[in-house]
Order: structure tokens, then sequence, then C-alpha cells
């Protein structure tokens, strides 16, 4: 059965570059984003890995970590870390999972129906501290992953987790938020003491709340 939003992401015990893992102990209580390869030495996940290494600070200081998982092995994993570091001109370091025989691929449905019964996807999972998804994302084979997206994605996860408001499109860091429809315009001022702006009696607009 395919994984969707909401559901509790699958546990595994991996072998990495960084050794052998059990996912939910190294996840612990902090956020995880998850991306898969369909195999080492490809050119879009090259540039892939090598823009997660240099953005990693951004991940972390907003409490995720970053996990990459490919088909191939460990040693073929380490070479590859080679090429990336001298091409892309950074240092990888954060595991990638060894997945030879795709049992982890398989149980995060990231093998591609439509090429292969061994040809992976390449896609993301976010993962929130109480384990259960909360984005997927999956993207074709020519087309890069934007990771500066991702990073407002995870901004956006983290701010609605804990407030009862949602973020309208196109919405960054900073910018105004829309009330839930659950939240009656009266109860605003108390919720939201920052003031709010009433487009509709649907759309209410306040600065964002965390700031």
């Amino acid at each position: 059965m395919a994984l969707r939003l909401g559901d509790v992401a699958p546990d595994f015990n991996a072998t990495t570059t960084i050794g052998d893992i059990n996912f939910y102990e190294w996840i612990g209580d902090d956020w995880t984003i998850l991306f898969s390869h369909p195999a080492d030495y490809t050119p879009v996940c090259t540039t892939e890995l090598g823009t997660v290494a240099k953005i990693l600070p951004e991940f972390e200081k907003r409490g995720v970590k970053a996990i990459a998982i490919s088909v191939d092995d460990v040693d073929s994993h380490h070479g590859w870390i080679c090429d990336i570091n001298e091409t892309q001109g950074t240092e990888v370091n954060f595991p990638i999972i060894a997945d030879p025989d795709f049992k982890v691929s398989k149980l995060y449905d990231f093998v591609h129906p439509n090429a292969s019964e061994k040809h992976t996807v390449r896609s993301v999972v976010i993962i929130g501290p109480d384990k259960k998804v909360k984005l997927l994302l999956t993207y074709p084979a020519s087309t890069g992953r934007n990771f500066n997206e991702l990073l407002r994605v995870i901004d956006s996860l983290q701010l609605t987790a804990n407030y009862d408001v949602a973020t309208p499109a196109n919405w960054k860091h900073g910018d105004d938020v829309v009330v839930l429809p659950g939240i009656s315009t009266e109860e605003i001022p108390d919720k939201f003491p920052k003031g709010h702006q009433v487009i509709k009696p649907y759309l209410r607009l306040t600065p964002q709340p965390n700031l």
C-alpha cells in the first residue's frame, strides 16, 4: 500500500555511510527529511546531494535531520561522495542509506511502477517528531529538486503545527498567514493579538504569530 500523508513513517534498520542505524533511534525527537535517489553516480542527484551539504545548517537550525537513500552499496556511496565533494565544492556531512535489496525503497514506495521493478523514483518525505509523514513529493528524473522550496515547506509545517493558521500561496517566513476557518473572527484578537485583516469572512490574515 502506498504511503500517504498522516501515515506513521515505517521504521527500519539499515547500513549507511555513518554505520548501521535504526531509523527511529536516529531521528530521535527531531524532524527529518528523507530523499531518495535512483542510483549512485547520477548527474542530477550529484548536484542535489551537494546542495543539501551546503545548506545543511539551514535544516539544522530548524531542528531537521537530513538523510538520503540510494540502492547501491556503502562502498559505492563513499566513492560517489568523493565525486560530489570534488565537483560541488562541498563536503557531504549527512548519512546516505545503502539499499541494494530495495527493502527501504519498497517500504517507502520509492520503486517506480512505470519504469521497472528496480528503478526508484526521486522522492522526498518529511517526517515530524511524531514519526508521521508531513509531506510527500516526487520529481521526474529530469528535474532537480528545489531545496529552498523544501525549507519553505518545513517553515510552514513547523509554524502550522503550533498555531491555528495556514500559509497562503507563495508564503515565506515573515509573511502574513491565514487564520483557520475554525476560529471565529471574534476570537482572533485573543488568539492573535498582533492584529488581523478580514478580507472575506472566510479569508482572514494575521501577522506570523511566532515572530
